[in-house]
């Protein structure tokens, strides 16, 4: 028996359809996808909140000094003229950081390599770079998904049947985490 589903598809797409659908439930918490593709992509989903589960608690909290801009009451920036030049004023901030041990940072690096980087726009932004996030799916892991599920073992995800799919009777199925 075989270790994996081929789906169809060439090795370097299936990996690229399996990364690309285990970010995606991974950011929305559900997708719904054919049966045997959402078999596959459980494997890899369910690896990756494990070791998120594993790694959750793994870093130390470290104060660091930041530069912040000094903004006015309408939020931009303070700006004052030096040596004939307009140069933004900032602030002296203390902050805390999350700074990852060696074992949660190589973590981080495994789930790096299969999820995809994913950019929020908002809604009423659409089409345009302003105000565009970058969503650390992994960061997402460790701090939202991994505490929900650290007292169970195993069976993260769950596969509803829809029913066939109009197109071409494929068996359409929801995945989500439970």
């Amino acid at each position: 028996m075989a270790k994996y589903r081929k789906l169809g598809r060439t090795s370097d797409q299936r990996k690229a359809l399996i990364r690309n659908q285990v970010t995606a439930l991974l950011y929305h918490g559900k997708i719904v996808t054919t049966e045997a593709k959402a078999k596959e992509v459980r494997k890899v989903a369910e690896g990756l909140i494990a070791m998120g589960i594993r790694e959750k608690d793994n870093f130390e909290e470290v104060t660091v000094m930041a530069k912040v801009p000094r903004k006015d009451k309408d939020g931009k920036r303070v700006k004052e003229v030096i040596d004939g030049k307009k140069v933004s004023m900032y602030d002296e901030v203390e902050r805390k950081i999350k700074k990852d041990l060696p074992s949660r940072l190589h973590a981080r690096r495994q789930m790096n390599r299969v999820l995809y980087p994913v950019t929020f726009v908002p809604a009423e932004n659409a089409g345009r770079k302003r105000n565009t996030k970058k969503i650390d799916v992994a960061n997402k892991v460790f701090d939202e998904i991994a505490p929900k599920y650290a007292g169970r073992n195993g069976g993260y995800t769950r596969i509803v049947k829809i029913g066939q799919r109009k197109g071409d009777g494929a068996l359409e199925v929801l995945l989500e985490l439970v």
